[in-house]
């Protein structure tokens, strides 16, 4: 791996390695801290808008659905899950807990925490216009309350790597027995552009809630390829943990596989990205096989590296070569509210 790391300034730096660190080894989704959650309540004070539409996705109705659905029970039951709801393996990716009397007590579907972090820490910093109201903060104010807001955990929208981490987090399985023994897919037929643009869409917060509109081209691309990268990495560690010949292996592999000529035909098609050549050369190295999580592991740490500088680095409006390959709107999943 060649990154030349003197183009890196100290702070950009040492958030690559910190965002990078806390997500090579990851083996499955883990619930978030019930301590920390705020709830959706507390963001539909300001965010009434976002929340309407959330309320009319699968994110928001997995909450009643999933309980009651015969795949999951039979899924379950192999695991020896007796409650869906309740301290099980679940949680993580299925619904939204929160400590109530000191007990985690799931309270919603998929919501905003599940996407942008616990909110305990920072969503009163970021709603706090610097103790002012809105519109009257300085521009240094504003730049610092998002500092503040994403130190403390925020994960917002500009972060596209981490974003996108956090979406394949659930959408790609990191867990053989789940697969191999529950029968649990191995992961959704995930792209980001194509998920992001369609009924989880709120882009709504800047125009008043008068409309929701697309991501911009630049944006979308960079969605594209993000979300490429993010498949190959989690694909790669999906693979280490593969130790049985079985579906999980298979499909992990085939994954994996695919996701490596995906980045490959990209970095040929951008050949201005640097990060995509290294990347690519990255994952041809490493061999798809059985109990070789230590190699899996070592790649997808370079690859996550590489992929949060590659996200750092570009706005994708030089990335038009790419404009015949990222999904429009018939390939949407579901309606964006309006």
């Amino acid at each position: 791996m060649t990154i030349n790391w003197t183009s890196l300034k100290p702070v950009r730096l040492l958030s690559f390695i910190a965002v990078a660190s806390l997500t090579f080894g990851m083996s499955a989704a883990k619930a978030a801290d019930p301590e920390k959650i705020v709830g959706p309540n507390n963001c539909a004070e300001c965010h009434i808008k976002e929340t309407a539409a959330w309320k009319t996705t699968h994110h928001f109705s997995t909450f009643r659905a999933l309980p009651k659905s015969k795949e999951a029970t039979e899924i379950a039951a192999k695991m020896e899950v007796k409650r869906l709801k309740a301290d099980s393996l679940c949680l993580g990716c299925h619904f939204t807990s929160q400590s109530v009397s000191g007990s985690p007590t799931s309270i919603s579907g998929i919501s905003c925490e599940s996407c942008h972090s616990e909110g305990k820490e920072w969503y009163k910093v970021h709603s706090g216009f610097s103790g002012k109201k809105e519109g009257q903060e300085s521009a240094a104010e504003i730049k610092a309350r998002w500092e503040k807001s994403e130190a403390a955990g925020m994960i917002r929208p500009k972060k596209t790597y981490t974003l996108a981490k956090n979406c394949f987090t659930c959408h790609l399985v990191l867990n053989e027995k789940l697969v191999n023994v529950g029968g649990h897919k191995a992961g959704s037929k995930f792209e980001l552009v194509s998920w992001s643009q369609g009924e989880v869409r709120h882009n709504l917060w800047k125009t008043k809630g008068k409309s929701n509109p697309e991501a911009s081209t630049e944006r979308k691309r960079m969605l594209f390829v993000v979300g490429r990268i993010v498949e190959l990495e989690m694909s790669l560690i999906g693979v280490g943990k593969a130790t049985v010949k079985k579906d999980y292996a298979l499909k992990m592999a085939k994954r994996a596989g695919t996701a490596r000529k995906v980045v490959a035909q990209l970095a040929k098609l951008l050949p201005e990205a640097q990060e995509l050549q290294e990347i690519a050369a990255t994952a041809k190295a490493v061999e798809l096989k059985l109990n070789n999580e230590a190699q899996m592991t070592e790649a997808a740490g370079k690859i996550s590296i590489l992929g949060l500088k590659f996200a750092a680095e570009h706005d994708g409006s030089a990335f038009g070569a790419i404009d015949k390959f990222v999904p429009g709107p018939k390939k949407y999943k579901g309606q964006a509210s309006n």
